[in-house]
């Protein structure tokens, strides 16, 4: 029997990632979606869609939606989601939320870069981080997953490895991200309008962005140690996709082929990481579920070069990633090659 899902806060561009997804999932059937908008037809919001779905988009009503679904994605922005998982939860759906809201293990980090208070406290440092190339065991039939923010996959993906095969030192990292106009959400915002980006490309929240405490958290996790980076995002003028550059100073006189076969080693088993010997592009991994990864030494340091699709592998792929290993079907399901149709 197919497990039925409900999507919350529908009309953005990682939902719609989803949807398509899910409608080729073999065990899975959209049952319910949400939107804080006046409801409308999927088609309306999302013109991919006429002929493929035929849903409206709802307002959130609690016992309603219970009702109907048994797994759920949020996509609601940070507190609003914890707000609606947090009951969700206690009415024993299962739910991956792809909001920040369950990311952090400190709920006074949290509040202090979120400038909110937590709806959802208790819950801090007990809930599974979604992502499976390190924590596939805790997501294993967990009622609630933190998925991981798109920045810090790329990045946490690319270092772990060498940090925790002591390669690389942990202090003095440094980590230059580009990412597509698409992670910045389908609400409006100068900054992403077409007259603002096209043709340039600019830095922005310079030691200030979110998704920093992130990456030092599992970057700390795997050094088992305090470690704190200098992340720098960049907006480039593109649709989607994510190129993160990370520097660590190497640790001794370990050689580029070491770095690689590092990464090599810890990945072999991993059906969506792949290690290459070209410097990858985010055109290689547009519209998939992979994230490309090579490492050089350049000047005594290591220079790890990560590249995924912020939408996908950074956002709707690995959360479907986390909803097969929760339900207990093969990971890969509906994930392969062809995602972007």
């Amino acid at each position: 029997m197919a497990s039925r899902v409900g999507i919350l806060g529908a009309s953005g561009y990682t939902a719609l990632e989803l949807i398509k997804i899910l409608l080729r999932h073999p065990h899975v059937e959209i049952t319910a979606m949400t939107s804080r908008q006046d409801p409308q037809h999927v088609s309306q919001v999302h013109p991919e869609l006429a002929g493929r779905l035929d849903q409206d988009l709802e307002l959130f009503e609690l016992e309603l939606l219970c009702e109907r679904v048994d797994v759920v994605f949020s996509c609601l922005p940070h507190a609003a989601s914890a707000e609606a998982v947090s009951q969700l939860v206690d009415e024993g759906v299962a739910v991956i939320d792809l909001s920040a809201d369950y990311r952090l293990t400190d709920v006074g980090v949290y509040e202090h870069w979120y400038r909110v208070e937590h709806p959802d406290p208790n819950r801090i440092g007990e809930v599974p981080y979604g992502l499976p190339e390190l924590y596939r065991e805790q997501i294993r039939g967990a009622s609630l997953v933190a998925n991981p923010g798109c920045y810090p996959t790329s990045a946490i993906l690319a270092l772990v490895p060498l940090i925790e095969a002591g390669l690389v030192n942990s202090e003095g990292i440094v980590i230059d991200s580009k990412s597509g106009v698409s992670g910045a959400g389908r609400t409006p915002k100068l900054a992403t309008i077409y007259p603002e980006c096209n043709e340039s490309i600019s830095a922005y929240a310079v030691g200030a962005h979110r998704h920093g405490p992130e990456i030092n958290q599992q970057l700390s996790l795997a050094a088992n140690g305090p470690v704190e980076v200098v992340f720098t995002p960049h907006l480039v003028p593109m649709n989607r996709g994510i190129l993160t550059t990370a520097y660590a100073d190497v640790a001794g006189e370990f050689s580029q082929q070491d770095l690689v076969d590092a990464l090599r080693d810890f990945y072999h088993e991993e059906p969506f990481v792949q290690v290459v010997d070209e410097l990858p592009a985010t055109r290689h991994v547009s519209g998939t579920n992979y994230c490309h990864l090579t490492a050089r030494r350049a000047a005594g340091k290591a220079v790890v070069v990560s590249c995924l699709d912020n939408l996908i592998k950074g956002a709707a792929g690995a959360a479907v990633q986390n909803m097969n290993l929760m339900l207990g079907v093969a990971e890969t399901t509906a994930l392969l090659d062809g995602l972007a149709t």
